[in-house]
């Protein structure tokens, strides 16, 4: 799923081409990725976009006579851009909706057959600010403002770092490089954290976020994101389960639960300590290494 820094991509090559144009028209593909009856989307045609903007991992766009479109792309959707008479380059299935422009074609298509994808036609800020699932951004708040977040509940970091209601944009994918920056358990509850952790956690997010922010930035360039990817050969731990931690050396481990997994570095993160994998410890219990240097 796109994230903070994926999405703030996603703005500055959209801010570069759509702001100031006309939406001309928007042709839907898919009857399922419109989650909104009123207003309807033609309720925008011909008008101008003011600016782009991101709720947590969702983009908007702005236009005048107080319109607003919201794109949530979830796992498996994308942003493509396509000039005036340019092939489409992608196959018609994944296309969900064209945006029509003076300069070009915005498509929105999504991957595989879920169609988790959406987008929403609001009017007004209040109904644009009922989207909000209300976290902090991570990249503004003070030390003290992410810490009374971390306290509000007592969950896991890595449940709490992509809890949309606690922290703005953070997902699966950039929780496990900050904790694995921040030198955390992704296990650890927040209200176990010591002023020097959480402080140190902080300032991983941030760090960790902007250089990432650069680095697709760099990668992108003047053209449009088309790679967008929650796996990264510059990423630490996510994704890279087995493979060397890039400080000591270590193998990386997972732990696998529902449809997601969090990637962590046991010799940089829990002091050595194997976490418990729910479906594997279980079956092979009193066989389940304990420590990094069981394997």
């Amino acid at each position: 799923m796109p994230e903070l820094p994926d999405v703030q991509v996603y703005l500055e090559a959209l801010d570069r081409r759509v702001v100031g144009q006309r939406l001309e028209r928007i042709k839907l593909s898919s009857p399922f990725v419109l989650r909104s009856v009123d207003p309807p989307p033609d309720a925008v045609f011909g008008k101008t976009v003011l600016g782009v903007r991101r709720i947590g991992k969702r983009i908007v766009l702005a236009f005048d006579g107080a319109f607003f479109l919201v794109l949530h792309l979830m796992i498996a959707g994308r942003l493509r851009w396509r000039d005036p008479g340019g092939k489409p380059g992608v196959g018609a299935k994944i296309v969900l909706a064209t945006f029509e422009f003076p300069s070009g074609f915005l498509l929105f298509t999504e991957a595989g057959s879920k169609k988790r994808a959406s987008l929403t036609v609001v009017r007004g800020e209040d109904a644009l600010k009922a989207l909000d699932p209300g976290g902090i951004e991570p990249l503004e708040a003070s030390t003290a403002q992410f810490q009374a977040a971390l306290a509000r509940e007592n969950h896991t970091l890595k449940r709490a770092l992509t809890d949309p209601r606690l922290f703005s944009g953070i997902g699966n994918a950039y929780s496990d490089e900050i904790l694995h920056a921040a030198k955390l358990s992704p296990m650890k509850l927040t209200k176990s954290l010591n002023e020097e952790e959480s402080g140190r956690l902080h300032q991983a997010t941030r760090e960790t976020l902007t250089r990432w922010t650069q680095w697709l930035r760099d990668e992108t360039g003047d053209g449009f994101p088309e790679k967008v990817t929650a796996f990264h050969d510059r990423m630490a731990v996510h994704g890279r389960y087995k493979l060397p931690c890039p400080v000591c050396g270590s193998p990386v481990q997972r732990i696998v639960y529902a449809e997601n997994e969090a990637n962590y570095c046991a010799r940089c993160q829990t002091g050595g300590r194997l976490l418990a994998d729910r479906s594997l410890s279980r079956l092979l219990k009193d066989d389940w290494p304990k420590s990094i240097d069981d394997l």
